[in-house]
């Protein structure tokens, strides 16, 4: 064929280079790792609290939202893929290209995000009823959380084969609680209540809870926010497609840096090429739905029974992250004293594991895009960038503890209700920049092309229903 343009702006970034698209891999199973760190961080703020703390409240009836979140959140990852499948680049970079400071824009968004450090606040307090401390206790156990993590991030040769390694042991751990769970702890009803949940006309919540809750839970069930974004940067890590060219993200302290190439490649869509496309777009969907969905929902589904089935229902249950306490308490009184405390040991590790992924996806989204845009020609690599942001966020987190603010509740609620403007933000750019970025053949369209239209106008709805409810409750206008 004639020689190949790239498709890819070069107006604000350097045009990529065009290379072929490399081979798919043979063994399909070594590759997997992405979707579950995405599910493994994900296994937090949704599917171990805000789901849970629903279902506490009001049953099971809400469980259709949780599918329809992760439905449309899957939908999102295989876009968000799409774009680093065929260039390289993050989707923060391709953003860039449109815009300079689009990158920008969801880098401060998703550190106005998760500077509120509700994730280690939550497994801090769940180790306070491991140890019968007081609740004073709570924020100088989240600040050694955070110093442990910052040194774990910034320490490990290879970030993402840490990160990884660590999510692999969580997801362990969690699907332990859950066979547990189900041969002692979940009941009969339960069951019946969740298949009725999963009908989207079993009903809506009423009070006592508020729709910022409601929409927090969609927000974050699986993943959400700026999380969702860092699906490129793992897959690149992972060696996916045309990320297989750059190299991964190590620590500039332990590992050994190369220097990279600020911008990506493309592929020309020949006949060899789109073969290979075939296969890598075959996989990645396979692995996001299997490992991202899939963990997610079960999940999801399998906290809340537990929630539904152990204080549901229980009178003095305070809307608050204490609901957690009170449940494991009933699993002591009902199962044993032994599960009452694998549940709380468990839910502190998973929370603990969490929080350093979504320091970990922050901060790479961050050092990309700095490096990138703002940085390109000068010495300075990104994995140094990412060193000075995973402590920079440890930090700010030190000192918002130290100032008082260790509400987890409060704080998971703020940070999902920003994570749900972000998306509705970026649906809208993913459509622009699948459909004008890439060649013809390999472009977003059909019903894929409708279920971002659905994300806009379902994040967008949910976004101006909670400003404005909030815009209420501030200025007391009913």
């Amino acid at each position: 064929m004639a020689e190949f343009t790239p498709t890819v702006p070069a107006r604000v970034l350097p045009s990529v280079t065009v290379r072929d698209l490399p081979e798919p891999p043979r063994s399909t199973w070594r590759t997997i790792g992405p979707g579950l760190v995405g599910a493994g961080v994900g296994l937090a703020s949704g599917e171990f609290i805000l789901w849970p703390y629903i279902a506490s409240q009001v049953g099971l009836i809400f469980i259709w939202g949780a599918a329809i979140g992760i439905i449309t959140q899957w939908f999102l990852n295989m876009e968000i893929e799409r774009y680093t499948l065929a260039t390289g680049e993050t989707a923060l970079t391709g953003f860039s290209r449109m815009w300079k400071h689009w990158g920008l824009v969801f880098v401060l968004m998703t550190l106005c995000s998760n500077l509120w450090p509700g994730w280690v606040t939550t497994s801090a307090t769940m180790v306070t009823y491991l140890t019968g401390s007081g609740a004073g206790s709570v924020r100088w156990i989240a600040i050694g959380m955070l110093i442990v993590i910052a040194l774990g991030l910034t320490l490990a040769p290879v970030i993402y084969t840490a990160l990884e390694r660590v999510i692999f042991v969580k997801i362990a751990l969690v699907a332990t609680l859950a066979v547990v769970a189900i041969l002692f702890a979940i009941n009969a009803e339960s069951w019946v209540e969740l298949g009725k949940g999963l009908s989207v006309g079993a009903g809506f919540p009423v009070p006592p809870l508020e729709f910022a809750v409601l929409m927090g839970a969609i927000a974050y069930a699986g993943a959400g926010g700026g999380q969702n974004l860092c699906q490129s940067n793992w897959i690149r890590d992972k060696g996916f497609g045309m990320g297989l060219y750059v190299p991964r993200l190590v620590s500039p302290v332990t590992g050994h840096e190369e220097a990279a190439a600020s911008t990506g490649f493309q592929f020309a869509p020949t006949k060899e090429n789109l073969a290979r496309w075939r296969q890598w777009w075959r996989f990645a969907n396979v692995e996001q739905a299997s490992t991202f969905a899939l963990v997610s929902f079960v999940t999801i589904a399998l906290m809340s029974m537990l929630a539904y089935s152990t204080v549901f229902g229980k009178s003095g249950l305070a809307n608050s992250i204490g609901f957690l306490q009170v449940e494991g308490q009933v699993l002591q009184d009902v199962v044993g004293t032994w599960f009452g405390v694998l549940f709380w040991v468990i839910g502190a590790l998973a929370l603990f594991a969490s929080a350093m992924g979504i320091v970990d996806y922050t901060s790479r989204l961050a050092s990309d895009t700095i490096k990138t845009v703002y940085l390109r020609d000068k010495n300075v690599s990104v994995n140094r960038v990412y060193f000075y942001t995973v402590w920079a966020m440890a930090l700010v987190g030190i000192v918002i503890l130290l100032l008082g603010f260790d509400q987890p509740l409060i704080l998971l609620v703020f940070s999902a209700c920003f994570a749900a403007v972000m998306m509705f933000v970026y649906s809208i750019l993913l459509i622009i920049l699948n459909r004008r970025s890439l060649p013809e053949a390999i472009k977003v369209r059909s019903y894929r092309l409708g279920a971002l239209v659905w994300s806009v106008a379902f994040f967008g709805t949910l976004t101006v229903i909670v400003v404005v409810q909030q815009a209420q409750n501030l200025f007391g206008v009913s």
